[in-house]
């Protein structure tokens, strides 16, 4: 593989890990109020969080571009505070990997939270811990099969994203040029379709084996609550 190729098979992993970084800490919190509570405009929320899985990806990226290009209010206000901006750069393809992915990422750990008895959480409550403590002692690790899968589904998905990266920050050789995104500068290129078979496999791989440990891990989580509910 020449140094292209390289460079945006590493930049792919970098973005969705950190795309996944971005969206674990707000899909923990959706993921325990979807499993735990019912409130008005549930439905709302559970709208908007899954509103990106069905939604076209050049749509969701369009919104990002408003949102945080150099005239929205969250792109102006985020360059202020810290002097980052995402337009054309590889933390905006991050965030486009950590919003299209986030569904997923819910989707999974609510199904894990949604395992935990919810009796043992308030048995810890009994006994002295705080909601915090029970959720970060109790919670958590028994769902972490589900949460885990979750990071890997979301993971994946990042790792394949294209269209809104490619609308909030470009398509960069070196820069915010990402796996899907080479792959379509190749097929444009005459003679480039076989450098791109050889990232198109290395994706396939990398996909394969993500969904291979989402689907293990989600079996285990499974098992895990069937052993507990016949104890």
């Amino acid at each position: 593989m020449d140094a292209d190729q390289i460079s945006a098979i590493l930049l792919s992993l970098w973005v969705s890990s950190v795309g996944v970084l971005i969206g674990l800490p707000p899909g923990l919190a959706c993921g325990w109020l979807l499993a735990r509570k019912n409130f008005w405009g549930k439905t709302i929320l559970e709208t908007i969080v899954y509103l990106p899985l069905v939604l076209p990806p050049v749509v969701t990226g369009y919104l990002l571009l408003v949102a945080f290009g150099r005239n929205g209010t969250l792109g102006i206000l985020l360059e202020s505070l810290s002097g980052v901006s995402l337009v054309f750069d590889w933390k905006g393809a991050a965030v486009a990997a950590a919003v299209v992915s986030f569904p997923l990422m819910v989707r999974s750990i609510r199904l894990g939270i949604s395992s935990v008895d919810p009796t043992l959480e308030m048995a810890a409550q009994t006994l002295g811990a705080t909601p915090w403590d029970a959720f970060w002692t109790i919670t958590v690790p028994l769902a972490r099969s589900g949460i885990i899968a979750g990071c890997v589904l979301a993971f994946a998905r990042g790792f394949g994203e294209f269209g809104a990266t490619i609308m909030i920050s470009g398509n960069i050789p070196g820069k915010t040029q990402t796996m899907p995104l080479y792959v379509y500068d190749q097929m444009e290129t005459p003679g480039g379709l076989e450098d791109a078979t050889i990232v198109i496999i290395v994706a396939i791989l990398i996909a394969a084996a993500s969904l291979m440990l989402s689907e293990l891990l989600e079996r285990r989580g499974r098992s895990g609550s069937s052993q507990e509910e016949s104890s």
